[in-house]
């Protein structure tokens, strides 16, 4: 899926999807008309039942996005209205036949379909067709709204079947694998048969049913069946689909708490009778009513444990969000589910964590995105941002989508557009065109960047071809912000073009300096160290302001581009440049160009020093000197914008997940110890998952003892970290590589990004346990293989990697079966017996020692077992943390023995 909804919101997820679109030719105005008034009908009370159906339309739906339809139902294409004129009996055949053909192209999803013709009168109209609705002209159509209703109600009464045929399936283990379209070929080749498959199908149809019970108003049937279907998903680690139960758990929990809906005014919904208000007006739970339709069975909705509080509706997005940042393919799922969690908290009120989903969605990589949608990405962002009271973040985004109108790879700048947006930015940066708000004394906002802000309003308002609103804009400039120019602007005047060009210096005449002063070189260089020109360069298209570093990226190379233009009626001579200049009244391009190639991280200062001199004032001897003082920090190829970590099969080993920035202009690949290779193009953003064994810390040698004790806790611990953040950068040995150009390559250093969290969850737990069954080390999801009836040896093996003894434990073991539909069995007392107990006992163990349990188990059946082993409550394990106590999982299976298998 590749186009994202920016409109999307949490009860969206409760909607049906209809398309409304033109067939043939349609006048526009009166298509919208007609459109305005079909989505007029934007829920409907269904006949003889307690419920609403809640529609969603679109005239423009990408036909790709309706693959996603089994992955969450509200993206599925359930209902087609076309609306079409045909003014003569000759042209209904082909009318007709072109309504079949657009039925087709959503053929595979959609439950019904109407067809509104304007303009036809006669026999052919007269006909009495379900699916066809005739009417004499766009104007005389009164039945438009009430044709919909009964439209809406027959996608109604389809969702219900579905909806019963889903839930009371008794295909048993030959459910189903609904699959997204990436997905498909990843299944192709599986055992079908095994454990993990049908948990796998079982899984994902339970979230299949908690859609479409959202959807048809059974709100706490919804519920139900999300939450099991995220511990069927959860524990096999099936974790897009995971995502989608998650997410669909939250948007549940969101239309009970907030019925009013989270987009904002104009998407707001009037409460319908789903709402916790009118609970007491329903049916008793499953009761029927006259049309054989069950009412919504969430009478005892508020009272209900599956509900997410407000506080986990957050948290549960988090995770979602996390689980589908684990594939680039979702990221469109990924993108909406933060913009839905930003609605939510920005009802909450909780400002600063929405700005972490928001930042979270402007790394997200959809890949070859069009301008249109760049724009209207970047738009998004600003209005989202203005949501939650981030005004010059706002501010900041529209300025983006501004530049974004008139980008060089746009055939016909919209800078209309552009200046539009500008003006839009102007309170967001606290900048007012009433040069009332203008007084003496204390300035509001940041001086540097409203004067560039000012700077693009005069070059976008003359390049749409308004040269008096250029100048209104450019004295507005002078008048209001004469104080925050340097004095060398205010001698010359220097007016810059913001960030649409290059860099332009306008000469003013000659200030009348001795030549005499600067004779000598040394002088020379002298005056170039210590007098800096803070004028702003221009590096390819990215310009800074006059507090700003000019930054170079490592491995690029630089130039500098000057415009130089006189306007003096002689001409002026510029010297100690490149190559000396013959000025003209014209404008001339100067390009510098440093053939540097940069292999480290430095910060370089260096000046451009130029004398120029003409006219009379070079008889008399005078002459005017310009220096242009340039600091360059040279940055790292890539960076680490995000690390995180994740969990594997084992319990020694986990995936270490790092977003990965390109800050080149060059493809370059990114290499990791036993990893895959990653290409990133130009400025691209991507994840990268290594899977990695976990770290024995605490074994690692501390440098410099005496310098260590004599630290404070916080340098100590700082050196810890620096320690064990260059032992974790050794080991995955991550390196660059610019594909155009072979021998340039770097490190790329992780340490920098590895915060203590991460370090804890990279850290080999203290405590290691080994499950030995049968002589098979259970770990990485192995499945113990035995015979019934025959003795199955137990080892259980604690190894104390700690530097202080711990004990007494007390260990029980105790077997069950998982029916792989949310019930476990634990009463297996005629199913397996223990020979001896199945407690262990553990005394004290001293740091690097062990300790082994020894025991056995019989089992008196065939079939697949699992083995939970648990801590005593009076154990002392309380007081370590959780972390110190995992204990891989167990799985036996026990088969027919031998002589009757032979």
């Amino acid at each position: 899926m590749s186009v994202p909804d920016y409109m999307q919101c949490a009860e969206d997820h409760q909607t049906v999807l209809v398309v409304v679109q033109p067939m043939g030719i349609v006048p526009e105005d009166q298509f919208f008309r007609i459109y305005k008034r079909i989505t007029g009908v934007s829920q409907v009370s269904i006949r003889d039942s307690q419920r609403v159906l809640f529609i969603r339309y679109r005239h423009h739906y990408p036909p790709e996005n309706n693959d996603w339809g089994d992955f969450q139902t509200h993206r599925k294409v359930v209902g087609l209205i076309s609306v079409t004129s045909c003014t003569t009996a000759k042209e209904w055949p082909q009318t007709s036949e072109r309504f079949h053909g657009q039925k087709e192209v959503f053929g595979s999803t959609l439950y019904d379909s109407r067809l509104l013709v304007f303009g036809l009168q006669g026999e052919v109209a007269e006909q009495q067709r379900t699916d066809v609705a005739f009417y004499p002209s766009y104007d005389d159509c009164p039945d438009v709204e009430k044709r919909v209703e009964d439209f809406v109600e027959s996608i109604f009464i389809v969702l219900e079947s579905k909806r019963l045929d889903r839930a009371t399936d008794k295909s048993g283990d030959k459910i189903q694998l609904l699959c997204v379209p990436f997905e498909k070929k990843d299944f192709v080749g599986l055992d079908t048969d095994s454990r993990h498959y049908k948990k796998r199908c079982q899984g994902r149809m339970r979230k299949h049913v908690g859609d479409l019970c959202l959807q048809a108003g059974m709100l706490q049937d919804a519920l139900v069946h999300y939450h099991m279907a995220v511990e069927l998903l959860r524990s096999v680690n099936d974790f897009l689909w995971l995502g989608a139960a998650l997410e669909g758990l939250c948007s549940a929990s969101v239309i009970f708490h907030y019925p009013g809906g989270t987009a904002g005014k104009s998407g707001a919904r009037k409460p319908g009778v789903s709402s916790a208000a009118d609970a007491g007006k329903r049916h008793r739970p499953g009761a029927l009513t006259t049309n054989g339709i069950s009412a919504d069975t969430s009478t005892e909705i508020g009272r209900a444990k599956n509900c997410l509080s407000q506080e986990d509706i957050i948290e549960k997005y988090k995770e979602a969000i996390s689980n589908y940042g684990k594939y680039k393919s979702a990221g469109v799922i990924e993108l909406e589910a933060c913009i839905k969690a930003v609605r939510v908290l920005a009802i909450q009120k909780r400002a600063m964590e929405a700005s972490e989903f928001l930042q979270n969605a402007v790394y997200i990589n959809l890949g070859q995105l069009s301008e249109e949608e760049k724009i209207q990405r970047y738009s998004v962002l600003s209005e989202l941002y203005e949501l939650i009271g981030f005004h010059r973040k706002s501010a900041f985004f529209k300025r983006v989508a501004a530049m974004q109108c008139v980008a060089p790879t746009i055939p016909e700048p919209g800078w209309k557009a552009c200046y539009k947006l500008l003006l839009e930015t102007l309170p967001g940066y606290s900048l007012s065109l009433d040069p009332k708000d203008f007084s003496k004394g204390t300035h509001r906002g940041w001086a540097a960047v409203q004067l560039r802000l000012l700077h693009e309003l005069v070059y976008a308002s003359r390049r749409m071809g308004n040269p008096g609103l250029s100048v209104r804009h450019l004295s507005f400039l002078l008048q209001t912000m004469l104080d925050f120019l340097s004095d060398q602007g205010k001698t010359w005047s220097a007016c810059t073009n913001g960030s649409f060009g290059i860099f332009s210096i306008i000469f003013a005449p000659f200030i009348r300096w001795p030549r005499e002063l600067v004779k000598k070189q040394e002088q020379m260089k002298k005056h170039m160290q210590t007098e800096k020109n803070t004028n702003k360069l221009r590096k390819h298209l990215h310009q800074f302001d006059d507090d700003t570093y000019f930054q170079w990226v490592q491995g690029d190379v630089c130039e500098v581009q000057l415009m130089v233009y006189n306007p003096m009626p002689f001409e002026l001579r510029v010297e100690n440049m490149v190559s000396d200049l013959i000025l003209q009244n014209e404008i001339i391009n100067i390009i510098i160009v440093f053939v540097i190639l940069f292999l480290i991280f430095v910060c370089i200062d260096f000046s451009l020093f130029f004398l120029l001199y003409g006219g009379a004032g070079q008889v008399e001897g005078y002459y005017r000197e310009l220096s242009l003082g340039v600091r360059v920090d040279v940055e790292p190829s890539v960076f680490f914008t995000r690390v995180s970590t994740l969990p594997a099969t084992s319990t020694r080993q986990c995936h270490l997940l790092l977003d990965v920035f390109n800050s080149t202009e060059h493809e370059l690949t990114l290499s990791a110890k036993n990893n895959q290779d990653l290409v990133l193009h130009a400025s691209e953003c991507q994840r990268m998952a290594i899977q990695v064994d976990k770290f024995d810390f605490d074994s690692m040698p501390v440098i410099d003892h005496d310098a260590l004790r004599l630290a404070t806790v916080r340098q100590q611990e700082e050196k810890r970290q620096q320690v064990q953040g260059g032992l974790i950068n050794s080991t995955l040995d991550i390196h660059w590589t610019i594909i155009s150009f072979t021998k340039r390559h770097g490190e790329a250093s992780v340490e920098g990004v590895l915060n203590q969290l991460i370090l804890e969850h990279l850290q080999l737990a203290p405590l290691q346990w080994d499950v030995v069954v049968n002589g098979e080390p259970c770990d990485c999801d192995v499945v113990a293989d035995c015979r019934v009836g025959d003795a199955v040896p137990l080892e259980v093996k604690l190894t104390n990697r700690s530097k202080s003894a711990v004990g007494p434990f007390s260990l029980t073991v105790v077997p069950f079966q998982d029916y792989q539909n949310g019930v476990q069995n634990y009463d297996l007392q005629d199913a397996v017996t223990f020979i001896g107990s199945n407690t262990f006992y553990i005394g004290t163990v001293n740091p690097t020692e062990n300790s082994v349990c020894v025991g056995a188990l019989l089992f008196l059946y065939t079939g697949d077992f699992y083995l939970n082993i648990k801590f005593q409550d009076d154990s002392t394990a309380r007081d370590l943390p959780p972390a110190w106590f995992c204990l891989p999982s167990v799985h036996i299976r026990a088969q027919e023995p031998i002589e009757a298998a032979a």
